[in-house]
């Protein structure tokens, strides 16, 4: 929570940073901000395929601490960034960022039980979700009312932001190892097998079960671009919105962050009580995500994705509105907390054995079409990125409920096997 209430805050508010700053080789450069972040998340798919040697190396923990402070380091780089330094800390943050969340599904994947990894996935989403409630809460507040961001003030929030950051990265010390402990044959034996891992991992990805996922997780990967980098964008463009246009970018994090713990939450703590499976929330996150992508049709104009520094002056199909702007914050986030708690849960169920590769491979999938998203979204007009995701989320949520199926009648095979 900690950490990504700085690295989220910091991506929500890149692309207006970059394109207010006063005196920079940055400003110079077009479409830097999309080429970042096609960059990070290129870099972090094909780094997935190394994140699952170096978890086993050094372990989950001390891979999460060593990548955090990577992340500090990215968003350090914006108190006073340069064209190199910028592009470089892209590729850096892009591999620790594999080794981070390898490390983080295969810590929660050994720190739960069958019964339990669903109530631990969405508990966990609900609290790293948190970290868009706080840090875009004092965004829209420092920010409000601001048409034109100073250096300095821009310079504190960096700042700030790098220290929670670190704050987060030494907290991953805290977390429980689980018992019993590897025996030192085991850990031994675990160092000699970490040559295999990548083998593992290519292994797990033309499973049935992994390619029936892997539909619903490339989804994951285009609407994370699109509700953490294009729709804030969309929201700062929109000229009918007035003053508050650039401050409405962190008010909307807020809202997401919302829709994200809400989700998380529920979906967690009510696991236990669930008797329908992982498909009807699913099922609801499509639903929820296809409300939200029909407003924002309707609430927002078309060329804001790629509109000028000034931005767009295109009326939408309604008289735009700030409250239905911020409805469907809340539903992206909602929706994507529907989609990831149960995605992490049927994950680390189905490869419990395998669970660094089987996350490096989840990572993978979903990085790399967000990369795709992010190349994209420089080019293609809004309703052009929404119909995308609606045919690319209605396919992913199709396959999803054929891989529960599958996990449903494999429960049912063996508990006809133990009977």
């Amino acid at each position: 929570m900690f950490m990504f209430t700085a690295f989220q805050t910091c991506g929500n508010i890149e692309w207006y940073y970059i394109g207010a700053i006063s005196s920079n080789e940055l400003k110079k450069k077009k479409n830097v901000f999309t080429c970042s972040m096609a960059i990070i998340y290129g870099v972090f798919s094909a780094s997935n395929l190394i994140a699952p040697s170096v978890v086993a190396v050094i372990g989950p923990q001390l891979s999460m601490f060593f990548s955090g402070l990577v992340y500090s380091g990215y968003i350090a780089m914006f108190i006073h960034p340069y064209t190199w330094s910028f592009y470089t800390a892209s590729v850096v943050v892009g591999i620790a960022a594999a080794i981070l969340w390898t490390a983080q599904g295969n810590l929660l994947t050994i720190n739960s039980t069958d019964a339990t990894i669903g109530r631990n996935s969405g508990i966990f989403w609900a609290l790293l979700q948190f970290s868009l409630f706080f840090g875009n809460m004092y965004i829209y507040f420092a920010w409000h009312g601001h048409v034109h961001i100073s250096d300095k003030d821009r310079q504190t929030v960096f700042i700030s932001l790098t220290v929670i950051s670190l704050v987060g990265s030494f907290l991953f010390f805290l977390i429980q190892k689980p018992e019993p402990e590897a025996t030192p044959s085991e850990a031994s034996e675990s160092l000699l097998q970490t040559e295999s891992t990548e083998s593992k991992a290519l292994q797990l990805s033309v499973t049935k079960e992994m390619l029936l996922l892997s539909i619903s997780i490339a989804y994951t990967g285009l609407e994370l671009t699109f509700y953490s980098g294009v729709y804030g964008t969309c929201i700062g463009a929109m000229t009918q919105f007035g003053n508050d246009a650039k401050s409405l970018i962190g008010l909307s994090g807020i809202f997401i962050g919302l829709g994200e713990i809400l989700g998380g939450g529920v979906f967690g703590m009510l696991n236990k009580c669930n008797r329908f499976g992982r498909n009807p929330v699913v099922l609801l996150g499509l639903i929820t995500h296809f409300v939200a992508f029909y407003l924002i049709f309707l609430n927002i104009a078309s060329d804001a994705p790629i509109a000028p520094e000034e931005g767009t002056h295109l009326q939408a199909y309604i008289t735009p509105s700030v409250e239905v702007a911020l409805l469907c914050s809340f539903l992206l986030g909602l929706g994507d907390s529907c989609f990831n708690t149960q995605l992490l849960s049927i994950v680390g169920f189905m490869f419990r054995e395998d669970s660094a590769p089987a996350f490096a491979v989840f990572k993978f999938v979903q990085s790399i079409t967000a990369a795709l998203a992010f190349f994209y979204s420089n080019y293609l007009l809004l309703h052009w990125q929404l119909l995308i995701m609606v045919v690319v989320g209605f396919l992913g949520t199709l396959s999803f409920f054929v891989a529960e199926w599958v996990v449903v009648s494999s429960r049912r095979d063996t508990d006809y096997d133990n009977i």
